[in-house]
């Protein structure tokens, strides 16, 4: 049952994901459309790759201010021995848009093989067997 929760949720989050994807690429087809004949196609073009920039770089911006806001309150992690979950949460601080990027590949590639992403998600939550 725990399973086809964590699968439906996946599922919403790639839905989710892909329409705000959708979103994007229409609102700069729309941007686009809109400067074409007032500034040609190579205007119109760069104004769009200059706009999307701006917004990726304001977006970043405002991610970086938030974990500099957390990591105030970040306590060490334990020298004792490797630690995968605090490894991935120092990478997406220190690299929020390659983060981000990977993160967009992943829901591609989960789109792509739900097969995959289903025995992915099977294998990471089942409860390990009993140590003999």
């Amino acid at each position: 049952m725990m399973f086809e929760k964590t699968l439906m949720t996946l599922a919403a989050a790639a839905a989710i994901a892909a329409a705000a994807a959708v979103s994007v690429v229409s609102a700069a087809f729309a941007v686009y459309a809109i400067l074409l004949p007032l500034v040609g196609a190579a205007g119109a073009s760069a104004i769009v790759a200059a706009v999307a920039a701006l917004i990726v770089a304001v977006a970043g911006m405002i991610a970086a201010r938030k974990a500099e806001n957390r990591r105030t309150s970040y306590q060490e992690i334990p020298q004792g021995g490797f630690d995968l979950t605090g490894k991935v949460v120092d990478i997406v601080r220190e690299r929020p848009l390659m983060s981000l990027g990977i993160g967009l590949a992943a829901g591609i590639i989960a789109l792509k093989n739900p097969t995959l992403t289903a025995s992915l998600a099977k294998a990471f939550l089942d409860p390990k067997p009993p140590q003999r």
